[in-house]
């Protein structure tokens, strides 16, 4: 059977583990080449090896995107060797929570460059090569998947730098799917909720025991779940756009 990405290629950013890892296994497996960007090296060519190990392509890609130059780089790295660019998952992301009034403006910086300028930075190089894409391919549609989280559609207490970067993700996809819509490029968002990622253990002492007690009888989704919902996207037919799925854990509240 014809796997419905054969002979594509996807980037994924923040590939070194949880929902990146499990989206870039997940797209190969649908027959994509693979290109996994992150900065922690050795992950990558563990998880390089795996998908080779199931007969897929996999290219590590080891680079900083709040560095422009480093997210360029990276991109163009991608299409060169792999030949071409359609489908981005901008994955990569930080989530740090604090009250405002003792937060650190380090951790803020921090998840401000993670957030949105290594997606932005991304994005600006990537799109160019899905215009592309989408002008000569078979599937004739080019996919471009910001993942943001339940954090861009609630606010919270604590939480107030985190909903900022979130929120705006979330207003930027839409944003740039209308620019893009005329040009066969789809742009969408996921919004997950509590998904069992390493995500927390970022968390400082104090409020890290708080979220496990918020969530300590809740069954987490795992980044499986989350990187079904971005193959379920882009393997639509190119009359189906899905703009914005948000996947809670089925107990979430929030």
């Amino acid at each position: 059977m014809t796997k419905r990405l054969e002979g594509t290629v996807a980037l994924v950013t923040g590939a070194s583990s949880g929902i990146g890892a499990a989206t870039a296994r997940s797209l190969s497996a649908e027959g994509a080449s693979v290109a996994l960007l992150a900065r922690r090296r050795e992950r990558l060519e563990e998880l390089a090896g795996a998908i080779r190990a199931d007969g897929g392509t996999a290219l590590v890609v080891e680079a900083d995107i709040t560095d422009q130059q480093q997210a360029e780089k990276a991109v163009s790295r991608v299409v060169t060797e792999l030949g071409r660019l359609d489908t981005v998952v901008n994955n990569a992301g930080l989530m740090y929570i604090a009250p405002v009034a003792d937060a650190s403006t380090e951790d803020w910086d921090a998840m401000l460059q993670v957030n949105i300028q290594g997606l932005l930075y991304v994005t600006r190089a990537a799109v160019p090569h899905l215009l592309k894409a989408a002008e000569d391919s078979p599937r004739g549609v080019a996919d471009l998947v910001n993942i943001s989280s339940t954090a861009g559609r609630v606010a919270r207490p604590n939480t107030a730098v985190y909903n900022l970067t979130k929120y705006g993700v979330n207003g930027f996809t839409e944003a740039l799917r209308q620019e893009l819509v005329p040009k066969r490029v789809r742009v969408s968002v996921v919004e997950p909720g509590t998904v069992d990622t390493e995500l927390s253990s970022h968390l400082r002492e104090g409020v890290r025991q708080a979220v496990e007690t918020q969530t300590k009888d809740m069954e987490m989704l795992r980044p499986g779940d989350i990187a079904d919902a971005v193959n379920y996207i882009v393997t639509r037919d190119r009359r189906v756009a899905v703009n914005e799925m948000l996947v809670r854990a089925s107990e979430q509240t929030w």
